[in-house]
């Protein structure tokens, strides 16, 4: 569970949060965190079990006299239909939503060239149309009349995103979209804000990417300045913070919880070649010639 929370306890009671992709990783933390200030939070995913585990888990940590509760709700974010049906399930069950966390999303490491359309789609439909379906059913269900937080997770991608050029795409619409959601519903008292992660280890996602889950995790040390991992909690708090009070001044921001991973170098490593057209002729291509084989002096 999310280690203690550096705000000030109960600052989210009587608030309802929906927090999808909620029972695993980074979403489980964020969830753990917002049940721990006071707030209840509804978690989903397309997993039943995974959720229903989840939150078994979370509730063991919910102090009695806390007015919080957890609710998971299963929802496959890339149906539209889906979406609605758990909107209007969380607004009966509670009759608000204050904030809304779209952590939901998930890819597969490959090159462009062996990708399947079909994957692509996946991904895509997944981390933007999902995160798009949520934004928009949130809004209108409730946000526009209410106001409230929005917060979208997306990815280090701003160096691109070779090996996963899938969800690189679709993580910078996301980015995108955060700035032009958070411009056409600020007159609603909307704040849209997107928090884009490093390196963020934990169980499930190196699970997910299977035997290259190890490797992956372990290569992407040496390219983070802080030469460590990050883990969700630490995703976690730039979450609630941005949900708070303490960011009633912020919206359209892209917050990047990476220890400077996306200054650094890329982890994708271009061999050596001599692939390319030639640079043009003349005294400046002599210069270089000479800089890269200097004549003999003898």
């Amino acid at each position: 569970m999310a280690a203690s929370s550096v705000l000030r306890p109960g600052l989210f009671k009587h608030r309802v949060a929906v927090v999808t992709g909620g029972g695993t990783g980074i979403g489980k933390a964020i969830s753990a965190e917002l049940l721990g200030l006071g707030c209840s939070v509804v978690i989903s995913s397309r997993k039943a079990g995974r959720l229903e585990a989840a939150a078994e888990e979370m509730r063991q940590h919910i102090p009695a006299s806390s007015p919080a509760t957890v609710t998971p709700l299963p929802c496959n974010i890339r149906s539209e239909d889906e979406v609605k049906a758990l909107v209007s399930s969380v607004l009966q069950q509670f009759g608000r939503i204050d904030y809304l966390v779209n952590n939901g999303g998930g890819q597969f490491h490959s090159p462009a060239e062996d990708m399947s359309s079909k994957g692509w789609k996946a991904v895509v439909d997944t981390n933007l149309t999902g995160t798009f379906h949520c934004c928009k059913e949130v809004y209108t269900a409730w946000m526009k009349q209410h106001g409230g937080a929005i917060v979208n997770i997306i990815a280090d991608m701003w160096k691109g995103f070779p090996g996963m050029s899938h969800t690189g795409a679709a993580r910078a619409a996301v980015d995108n979209l955060t700035k032009s959601l958070a411009i056409e519903w600020a007159a609603s008292g909307v704040r849209v804000n997107a928090v884009a992660p490093g390196t963020i280890f934990s169980k499930t996602a190196m699970e997910n990417y299977k035997e290259f889950g190890s490797h992956l995790f372990k290569m992407s040390i040496p390219f983070s300045p802080a030469k460590r991992l990050g883990l969700p909690e630490e995703i976690s708090s730039a979450v609630c913070f941005l949900l708070s009070p303490g960011a009633s001044y912020i919206s359209g921001a892209t917050l990047k919880v990476d220890a400077g991973q996306s200054l650094y170098r890329s982890m994708w490593d271009i061999p050596d070649h001599s692939a390319w057209p030639e640079a043009p002729e003349g005294e400046n291509m002599d210069g270089m010639k000479e800089l890269l084989n200097p004549r003999s002096k003898l």
